[in-house]
């Protein structure tokens, strides 16, 4: 493995540990990935295909076809806390880690029902909205006028996302 750079060995055990850790059925998973050396291996394209998980690739030279990824460097980037610069390689990526904690564990999203997106992923936002809703129901019946005599809600729960849902058919040009 060289530190520092694209490493198919690397990436292959990333994929590899957290699809894993995940328990993630064959059939149940798409990576989308940039076509850097270490995505488009042997190795990584091999483990796929032994897991079961489905592949697809950016356009080549186009670097914004993934709108999620795209929307996290957009936060970093525009993050009040972002340094104007790092120390070192370790600072800078002890810095994006304590950012990825915050965004995935504490931040909630707007698009996700003001929940975070742990809380989607390990099934809990279900819980937590019926407790906002309980909340939401007390504040209510305690003054209604509050709330212009309208029962209020928590956000509606997220539904399933797709960067392109295989569902619908891509539009012809004319």
């Amino acid at each position: 493995m060289r530190r520092g750079r694209e490493d198919a060995e690397l990436a292959k055990t990333l994929i590899g540990d957290a699809i894993e850790l995940h328990g993630i059925a064959p059939g149940q998973l798409s990576v989308h990935a940039d076509r850097g050396s270490a995505m488009t291996s042997k190795p990584v394209s091999q483990l796929l295909i032994d897991l079961g998980v489905a592949r697809t690739h950016s356009r080549p030279h186009t670097s914004d076809d993934n709108p999620y990824i795209e929307a996290v460097f957009k936060t970093l980037k525009y993050c009040p806390a972002w340094p104007r610069h790092f120390g070192s390689s370790e600072d800078a990526r002890s810095w994006c880690d304590q950012f990825v904690r915050y965004y995935n564990h504490v931040h909630r999203h707007g698009s996700l029902g003001l929940h975070t997106p742990a809380s989607v992923h390990y099934g809990t936002a279900t819980e937590i909205r019926a407790m906002r809703s309980e909340v939401l129901d007390a504040a209510y019946d305690a003054n209604p006028a509050r709330f212009r005599h309208r029962r209020p809600q928590p956000p509606p729960l997220p539904t399933v996302a797709w960067i392109n849902n295989p569902d619908q058919p891509l539009a012809q040009s004319a």
